[in-house]
């Protein structure tokens, strides 16, 4: 049998698994939809914030919950998994099949990565039905940067992954790193309306540049080339430290 058509089986096998957890579908598809939801509920976050150049709170809130669903996901999901394969021996057991270990890798990647970009559409659709939020004025752009957040975010997950050695670990430390991704995402504070040092220090972070490259785009401008530069930064960083750091046993 190809090496594809046993890579195929393998990312088929963990759709399946993913699917059987209504954990992972809730926290990455459902509660960053359900969390604009509610916050555009309030009469307030529909009314015109000057601290937001005129934007609702509601429509600041479209790019967090988009990046929220990569950070559950990347942060939350994968590395539990991943580590409960090696703590399991899984991985250890396929290096004496004909699946590769990395087949296995790059399915997790797709499988929440794929989710995370689901969880994405759906806050974009629920925001402009529910809530009259206007669409990605610079659509390309928009991707753009939701792309580099999704890979950028994939690769701190496998760093999280390469330096916890059990799942207790791995979730202890992917909870620690989730609130201050969540911060820099603007889930508590909208990145335009941080005061300016603050917005600074986090537009350096991979998720604060994520966020002000989304709302660039979301305005209908091409997002900042210091936006994207950070997040390839992070990207590329992230990628040779997971590649260095990662064991499959």
């Amino acid at each position: 049998m190809s090496t594809d058509v046993l890579d195929g089986t393998v990312l088929r096998t963990e759709i399946r698994l993913f699917r059987r957890e209504p954990g992972g579908i809730f926290w990455i598809l459902l509660f960053p939809t359900l969390l604009l939801v509610i916050l555009g509920s309030l009469p307030s976050f529909r009314e015109p914030d000057p601290a937001l150049g005129g934007l609702r709170p509601v429509d600041a809130y479209v790019p967090v919950a988009v990046l929220l669903g990569l950070i559950v996901g990347g942060l939350q999901g994968m590395p539990q998994t991943l580590t409960g394969y090696r703590e399991n021996g899984i991985l250890r057991r396929m290096s004496t099949t004909p699946v590769r270990p990395a087949a296995l890798l790059t399915a997790q990647m797709l499988v929440f990565g794929g989710a995370a970009l689901l969880s994405a559409l759906v806050a974009l659709a629920v925001g402009r039905l529910a809530f009259d939020v206007a669409l990605p004025g610079q659509p390309f752009g928009y991707l753009l940067a939701l792309l580099l957040a999704l890979l950028g975010t994939l690769a701190l997950g496998a760093v999280l992954s390469a330096l916890s050695r059990t799942t207790k670990i791995a979730t202890a430390v992917g909870s620690l790193a989730l609130f201050p991704a969540m911060f820099c995402a603007g889930v508590w504070l909208p990145v335009g309306a941080m005061p300016d040092v603050l917005a600074d220090i986090v537009g350096r972070t991979p998720f604060g540049a994520a966020a002000r490259a989304l709302n660039e785009a979301a305005a209908g401008d091409w997002p900042d080339w210091s936006h994207l530069g950070v997040l390839a930064v992070w990207t590329v960083l992230l990628t040779a430290a997971a590649a260095r750091w990662f064991r499959w046993e």
